[in-house]
C-alpha cells in the first residue's frame, strides 16, 4: 500500500503543494486519525464485492483506505479545486471513479444501476455537518439498494438518530432513521482528529438499512406527516399538534377517536410516542381519510 494520507504530516504536506483553501461553505474538515480511519473501514465490513459510494473524499483520506478494501470506490466531491488534488493522490488506484458533483444532485439509483447492476451499494462519508440530514434521507427516500450507511456526523445529530421516546434529542430524525434502518454508534471522535479542528465533537454512526420496515404502516407519507406534525410544537400535547401543523387534514374529534383507538390519553405528548404507536396512529387516520 502506498503511504497513507490520513497523517497531519502528509495532509500538510499535499495542502501546501496544492496551496489548498479550505472552503467554508463545503464544510470541509479533513480526517488526520489513522485509528479513526481504521473504526470506519472495519465497522462497514466492506468486502472485494462492494462497490461503495463515498461523499466527499477531500483529498483522499478515506478513499485511499476504500479503494484497497472494496471492489470499486466512486467518490463525489462537490469542489472543483480537489478534483487535481484526488487525480494526483489517488493516482495508483484503477477502481476509484471521481464525479465533480453535488451529492444531493446526482441521481444515484442510476449510478447504482450503472456501476453495480442495481445491487446494493454501501455508503461511507466524512459528511459536510450542514448537509448531513438531507442527504441520509435523501439515500432511504429514494429508494436507492442500500446495504447500509457508515459516515460521521456531528456527534449531537448521531445521539439524535439513535434516541429513545421521550429523551431530549429523540425527534422525528430519530424516528425516520429507526424506520429506514438500524443505528449503532461506531465511535466518538474528538475535534484533534481533524484538519481544521471543528468546534465540536463527532461520531462515526453506522445505519444499516432494514430488509422491510420494522412496522406495517399503509402510507408512509401519512406516517411522516404525521411525525413532523408532532414534533413541531414540542410543548404541546399530541392532540394540538397534529391538529395546529397538518394543514386541516383531520378535525379535533377525528384525531381524538384515533388516539383513543391506539390506546393512549389525550394529553399524551408527541415526543413519547415510539415508531410502532406513530404508524399505529398512522393507519387509523389513514382510515378515517379513505
Amino acid at each position: 500500500m502506498t503511504e497513507p494520507i490520513a497523517s497531519p504530516k502528509k495532509t500538510i504536506e499535499i495542502i501546501k503543494k496544492y496551496d489548498f483553501a479550505f472552503q467554508k461553505k463545503f464544510g470541509q474538515n479533513f480526517l488526520i486519525d489513522f485509528h479513526v480511519l481504521n473504526k470506519i473501514i472495519t465497522s462497514s465490513n466492506i468486502t472485494k464485492e462492494d462497490v461503495v459510494i463515498e461523499i466527499g473524499p477531500g483529498i483522499g483520506s478515506l478513499t485511499q483506505q476504500l479503494a484497497e478494501n472494496a471492489k470499486q470506490v466512486i467518490a463525489v466531491e462537490i469542489d472543483k479545486k480537489l478534483i487535481p488534488i484526488l487525480e494526483d493522490t489517488l493516482s495508483d488506484y484503477n477502481n476509484i471513479t471521481i464525479i465533480n458533483e453535488d451529492i444531493l444532485k446526482v441521481d444515484i439509483v442510476k449510478l447504482v444501476e450503472e456501476k453495480n447492476d442495481n445491487k446494493p451499494i454501501k455508503v461511507v462519508a466524512n459528511l459536510p455537518y450542514y448537509i448531513t440530514t438531507p442527504i441520509i434521507m435523501g439515500l432511504f427516500e429514494s429508494n436507492v439498494p442500500v446495504d447500509s450507511i457508515t459516515v460521521m456526523v456531528q456527534k449531537e445529530v448521531a445521539d439524535r438518530m439513535k434516541a429513545k421516546p421521550g429523551t431530549k434529542d429523540y425527534g422525528a430524525l430519530s424516528l425516520a432513521v429507526g424506520y429506514y434502518s438500524e443505528p449503532y454508534i461506531v465511535a466518538n471522535v474528538p475535534p484533534n482528529c481533524f484538519m481544521p479542528r471543528p468546534k465540536i465533537g463527532s461520531a462515526v454512526i453506522k445505519l444499516t438499512k432494514h430488509k422491510q420496515p420494522p412496522v406495517d404502516v399503509e402510507d408512509a407519507k401519512l406516517l411522516f406527516k404525521i411525525i413532523r406534525a408532532s414534533f413541531n410544537q414540542r410543548r404541546k400535547t399530541l392532540i394540538n399538534g397534529l391538529y395546529n401543523n397538518l394543514d386541516g387534514m383531520f378535525d379535533k374529534d377525528q384525531l381524538k377517536q384515533a388516539i383513543e383507538n391506539i390506546g393512549l390519553k389525550l394529553n399524551v405528548r408527541g415526543e413519547t410516542l415510539s415508531l410502532e404507536e406513530f404508524s399505529n396512529l398512522a393507519n387509523e387516520l389513514y382510515k378515517l381519510n379513505k
